[in-house]
């Protein structure tokens, strides 16, 4: 049966399909040859109205198929027909995507016209590079954000997460590094994302310039858990493909943590035990799998890749937060207190750390960075004593040090959204803070 329905499937112009048999939630029952199905397969089920539904197979129920749509369930009814579709689970973006936008599915969505396609297929679903024919990641990366810059140097081809409750500014600096970063070419994932912050991310943190070497892939807030994961692994494709290319490419992801509930999502509708707040096993079984792709490839091209992970609570050892952390090469922690003060971008220092270094940090520098580390850490463990007046000037030179320091660090850790500040010229401010370089006048 299953040899019959692969020749079958090789005719051109004959269409296989099932029928819808049954609907449960967000899933779909579908009844046939299951045969010439499998999971990750595409199915459009017509309603009829001149309306067609794609969906792609998640799973199997005794002589069923289960699938779940990549849009509403509105008009299907028991005995729709669903088609399996001859278009496989890939996509063919090419250097003319540059400049657009799409959706999940890699169709355009910014009213410019039909998108060309390249000759190159890659998979939604793509597996991470062999680790042993892998790059290393390569030179120190001006990401123009002065904290990030000395504090946690980032190289290329490597992959960091930031990490922020809701409302503490995480949106804003990745918009700050989408429009610093030199790259050759950016492609950004907007995933479950506000529909009304999307236009202003594109116009005005963008921008014409920023976008017109830019593929940002959207996929909104109510839009189908399908359509939102599907966004997260369309994001990876278009990156993989500027890196074959031999292309130094910054993936930008806003955020995982959708990608997580959105998986989830269709983790618990297909029948999966809930574990830890309800995520489902496959949940931590796909972060990997889609984190691993981005990083340094097998020819001259790699993939700096920066994550937001939308904290739980602003509690940083949430499962999600906690997976994301093991798995990436270096950790950016916002922090609300922070925020709430009034300095942004609200980076904890202490608390966030790049894996690259000291290697990735100019060595010249290295003694300063450490150095002004040793004094906020000095400041963070007396800051409350500081603060109730409880500490009495020289008691301890560290300390009074610390108190004197304090505000330059600050004010060097502040940073407007429209400033840009280089790699050089945050050591050389750090370095005149502490002392070890004379101002330039």
């Amino acid at each position: 049966m299953k040899a019959l329905a692969e020749q079958i499937g090789d005719i051109d112009g004959i269409n296989i399909y099932g029928r819808v048999v049954g609907v449960r939630g967000l899933m779909v029952e579908v009844a046939g040859p299951i045969h010439a199905m499998s999971v990750g397969a595409r199915l459009v089920i017509e309603t009829g109205a001149n309306r067609s539904i794609p969906c792609e197979v998640i799973g199997f129920s005794g002589n069923n198929a289960v699938v779940m749509p990549f849009a509403g369930l509105d008009g299907v009814r028991r005995g729709c027909k669903a088609v399996i579709a001859n278009a496989a689970n890939q996509v063919r973006p090419s250097a003319a995507w540059l400049g657009r936008v799409v959706n999940a599915l890699g169709e355009p969505i910014d009213g410019k016209g039909p998108l060309p396609q390249g000759s190159s297929p890659m998979p939604f679903r793509n597996t991470p590079p062999p680790a042993h024919s892998r790059k290393r990641v390569g030179a120190p990366l001006d990401l123009g954000v002065r904290a990030m810059n000395t504090f946690l140097t980032c190289c290329r081809g490597q992959r960091m997460g930031i990490f922020a409750g809701s409302g503490v500014g995480k949106s804003v600096l990745l918009s700050m590094l989408a429009r610093n970063v030199d790259a050759a070419v950016s492609v950004i994932g907007l995933i479950g994302e506000r529909g009304r912050e999307v236009q202003e991310f594109l116009q005005d943190d963008l921008g014409e310039e920023g976008l017109a070497r830019s593929v940002v892939v959207v996929a909104t807030s109510d839009e189908p858990a399908l359509m939102r994961r599907q966004a997260a692994y369309l994001t990876l494709a278009v990156a993989e493909y500027f890196r074959d290319e031999d292309k130094d490419v910054l993936c930008l992801m806003d955020s995982v943590t959708r990608f997580a509930m959105a998986q989830r999502e269709i983790g618990l509708s297909a029948g999966e035990p809930p574990t830890a707040k309800g995520y489902t096993p496959t949940v931590f079984t796909e972060l990997p799998k889609l984190l691993e792709r981005a990083g340094p490839g097998l020819g001259e091209g790699a993939i700096t890749a920066i994550f937001t992970v939308l904290v739980d609570g602003d509690d940083h050892n949430e499962p999600i937060a906690d997976a994301v952390r093991g798995i990436l090469d270096g950790h950016i922690v916002m922090q609300r207190s922070i925020a709430e003060r009034g300095r942004y971008p609200a980076i904890n220092i202490l608390k966030s750390v790049s894996r690259t270094m000291p290697k990735s940090a100019d060595p010249q520098f290295w003694p300063t960075i450490q150095r002004a580390r040793q004094v906020m850490a000095t400041y963070a463990d007396m800051e409350e004593l500081i603060r109730l007046g409880a500490y009495r000037a020289g008691s301890s030179p560290e300390v009074d040090e610390a108190i004197r320091l304090h505000e330059p660090l600050e004010a060097f850790l502040r940073q407007r959204k429209d400033e840009k500040a280089s790699l050089a010229d945050g050591y050389r401010q750090l370095a005149q803070i502490l002392g070890n370089l004379e101002t330039e006048r």
